[in-house]
């Protein structure tokens, strides 16, 4: 069962996943998975670095490269008709390059086929990025995949931890408050802090909270999915690199 689930697991394949490379299995049930060496950690460590270390910030265009890489990978895993089930910031992975890869995927399978290990099938996430329905019925869907996605890109985007608040606030309460307010300034992550309100850059950053605010409904189905997501992110910003699929003229970037 491990090595059936293993193989099907190595043979998906995304610029923005982590590719399984190898496995092994053996006596006495020992497990091992093998995956390409990110040697630029996670994105956790990467934000708390750019918000200690001066001079070292993420600018508005890594935040976005960042977000819609996540995006694209999740994408591509529903695409495939699989479920993440605990997207957060410290399965978010960079390669040499600085390119996001999203971990941690399908591996619930994995520990299930491990006859020694404790059943975790029924783990639906990491606190603070549980969407509240699977926190109810104990299972995770695409619905919920996009809520915590939500969650992540509030939290890429202020610079907040979803645990940092009180019993009776959280993260999307709190961003929804700072816009009802009219307090955008208060939303930006340490290093958004130079962008001009006048810019394109600006509208892009809100943007990109709405898109986490439209993740994050109430209701799983008022939810986007994540391929409306990755449709919305694109249009954040036409470069030469990042064609919007929001525009006629460009033909949509691969999945």
């Amino acid at each position: 069962m491990f090595r059936k689930e293993a193989e099907s697991l190595g043979k998906v394949k995304h610029r923005n996943l982590t590719v399984l490379r190898g496995y092994y299995a053996g006596p006495p049930n020992l497990r091992l998975l093998v995956y390409d060496y990110m040697p630029n950690c996670n994105l956790a460590t990467l934000l708390q670095e750019a918000s200690h270390q001066d001079g070292h910030v993420l600018n508005w265009p890594m935040h976005h490269l960042i977000a819609l890489g996540i995006a694209r990978g999740l994408a591509f895993l529903h695409s495939s008709s699989m479920v993440h089930g605990d997207i957060k910031l410290q399965n978010v992975l960079f390669d040499a390059d600085f390119e996001a890869h999203l971990s941690e995927f399908g591996l619930g399978k994995l520990v299930v086929a491990t006859p020694t290990e404790p059943s975790t099938s029924t783990s639906v996430g990491t606190l603070g990025y549980i969407s509240p329905e699977a926190a109810l019925t104990g299972e995770t869907k695409r619905e919920s995949d996009a809520y915590s996605f939500g969650i992540l890109l509030l939290e890429l985007l202020t610079g907040k931890r979803p645990l940092m608040f009180t019993q009776d606030e959280d993260i999307v309460k709190w961003v929804k408050r700072q816009l009802q307010r009219g307090q955008i300034s208060e939303l930006l992550e340490p290093g958004l802090l130079e962008l001009d309100p006048e810019s394109s850059e600006w509208e892009e950053f809100l943007l990109g909270i709405k898109v986490g605010l439209l993740c994050t409904a109430p209701d799983p189905l008022d939810r986007p999915t994540m391929a409306d997501i990755v449709f919305m992110l694109e249009g954040c910003r036409v470069g030469p690199d990042i064609a919007s699929s929001a525009d006629p003229t460009c033909q949509p970037s691969p999945a």
